[in-house]
C-alpha cells in the first residue's frame, strides 16, 4: 500500500480526533489547536513504511467515543477491502474490548470482526460470531448469509440446509433450488460410502423440494444404472427434458447406455429424433449420427449431419460433419483439402470451453453445479446452449 494512501487515512483519523476533542472541551479553537505528538510519530512511521507501528498509533491516539468510533469502523473496512485483514481484526477487536462502547457500536464492530475472520478464512471464529449476532435484527439477514457461505465452504450440507431455510423466511427468496443441491451433495456422499438407500432418500428430498432439479434426476439415473435398473433410469432421464432442456446434453449418453443395455436402439433413435425437433443440439446429433453410421454407413450419417448444419450452422456441427465425411473419402486432393478445414475447426474448438458460467464467465471442461468462480448454483451451462449459433 502506498504511503500517500496511508497519509490520507491518518489525516482522516486526526480530523476525527480533533472534532471529538473540540466538541468535548468548551474552549477556544486557538487554545486547542495543538497537533498531538502521536500524530507526528505516526506520520513518521508511515513515511518509513512501518505500517504496523502506524496502526498501533491509530488505536492509541483515538479515544473510542461517539465521535471517533465511526472512523475506526471505516478504517477497519478499508483494511479488509485492501486485503490487510490482520490490521482490520486488530482495530475491531480494540473497539469490542472497550467497556464503554455503546451497544449498537459493539454489535456493528462484532459483525465487522466476523467479516474479517471470514475474509481471512478463519471459519470457526467467524461462525461463532455470526451465530452470536443472529439475534440482532439488523444483522440477522447478513449473518445468515455469512453462515451459509461458511457451511458451503466447509461442505457441512446439513447445517447449510437449516440456514438456507431460515434465510428463505428472512428474505422471502426462493432458496428451494439451492437446498435441493445440498441434498444432492449429501446423496453423492452417501453413494460414495455405499449407502444406496440413504442416498436415494436424499434424492427424494431434493425432488420434493425442487421438482425441476435436473441434478437429482441424473444422480438417480446413474445409481439405477449401476444397479441394472435401466427402465427406472430411463424414467428419471426423460424428466430432464421437462425440468430444464438446457441440460439435456448431460442425459444423452446415459439414455444411450440404457437403451443399448435393453437392446432397444431403435427406440433410442426415435426418442432422440423427437427431441431434436424441439431442441436442436449437437450432443443429440452426435449420438444419432453414430447410430446411423453403424446401421447405414458413413455417407448416410454425413448427409444427416449436413442437413442439421444447414439448418443450424455451428462450428461443432461442421466439425462433426467433416469427421464423418472424411471417413467416406479415399486418399486424394479432396481429402487433403478437407483436412485443412478439419484442422481449422479443431483449433477453434480447442479454445472454446465446454461449459461456462452465465454469471461470472468462468469457463470449464467439466460440469460444475456450483460455479468455482462466483460460487453461484445452477449458473454453469453447457456451451452449446450459450453459443448455439457458433458452438
Amino acid at each position: 500500500m502506498s504511503s500517500g494512501w496511508w497519509i490520507l487515512i491518518f489525516a482522516a483519523l486526526v480530523s476525527s480526533w480533533l472534532l471529538g476533542y473540540f466538541t468535548r472541551e468548551k474552549k477556544s479553537l486557538a487554545q486547542k489547536f495543538n497537533i498531538p505528538r502521536d500524530y507526528l510519530v505516526g506520520l513518521n512511521f508511515l513515511l518509513n513504511e512501518e505500517t504496523d507501528k502506524a496502526v498501533d498509533v491509530f488505536i492509541k491516539m483515538l479515544e473510542v467515543d461517539s465521535n471517533t468510533v465511526e472512523t475506526h469502523l471505516a478504517v477497519g473496512k478499508l483494511f479488509r477491502r485492501k486485503g490487510e485483514v490482520d490490521r482490520a481484526i486488530r482495530i475491531h477487536q480494540n473497539l469490542i474490548a472497550r467497556p464503554q462502547l455503546d451497544k449498537l457500536y459493539r454489535e456493528q464492530s462484532l459483525f465487522e470482526l466476523g467479516q474479517d475472520y471470514l475474509s481471512a478464512g478463519v471459519l470457526d471464529r467467524a461462525e461463532r460470531i455470526f451465530l452470536e449476532i443472529l439475534g440482532v435484527k439488523e444483522y440477522s439477514e447478513p449473518a445468515l448469509t455469512a453462515l451459509l457461505d461458511i457451511y458451503q465452504q466447509e461442505k457441512d450440507w446439513k447445517k447449510a440446509i437449516i440456514i438456507a431455510q431460515k434465510l428463505a423466511v428472512a428474505t422471502q427468496k426462493n432458496m428451494q433450488p439451492i437446498i435441493a443441491h445440498y441434498y444432492c451433495e449429501l446423496a453423492e456422499l452417501s453413494f460414495a460410502k455405499g449407502k444406496i438407500e440413504k442416498g436415494m432418500s436424499y434424492l427424494k428430498e431434493a425432488h420434493d423440494i425442487d421438482h425441476a432439479c435436473v441434478r437429482a434426476s441424473l444422480l438417480q439415473a446413474k445409481s439405477d444404472i449401476k444397479q441394472g435398473e435401466y427402465q427406472l433410469a430411463l424414467r428419471s432421464l426423460k424428466r430432464v427434458k421437462d425440468q430444464n432442456p438446457e441440460y439435456l446434453s448431460e442425459a444423452i449418453e446415459l439414455l444411450a447406455t440404457c437403451y443399448e443395455a435393453l437392446h432397444e436402439e431403435e427406440k433410442l433413435v426415435k426418442y432422440l429424433m423427437q427431441i431434436l425437433e424441439d431442441y436442436p443440439r449437437i450432443p443429440v446429433v452426435l449420438i444419432l449420427s453414430e447410430r446411423i453410421r453403424r446401421w447405414k454407413g458413413d455417407k448416410v450419417a454425413a448427409n444427416f449431419v449436413a442437413d442439421y448444419v444447414r439448418r443450424y450452422p455451428s462450428i461443432r456441427g461442421l466439425d462433426l460433419f467433416i469427421n464423418l465425411y472424411l471417413c467416406s473419402l479415399e486418399e486424394g486432393r479432396a481429402r487433403d483439402d478437407l483436412m485443412i478445414v478439419k484442422n481449422l475447426t479443431k483449433k477453434l474448438l480447442d479454445h472454446k470451453p465446454d461449459y461456462q458460467c452465465v454469471s461470472c464467465g468462468f469457463p470449464g471442461k467439466s460440469m460444475h453445479w456450483q460455479c468455482p468462480g462466483c460460487k453461484q448454483w445452477n449458473s454453469i451451462k453447457p456451451a452449446h446452449v450459450l453459443f448455439s449459433s457458433v458452438d
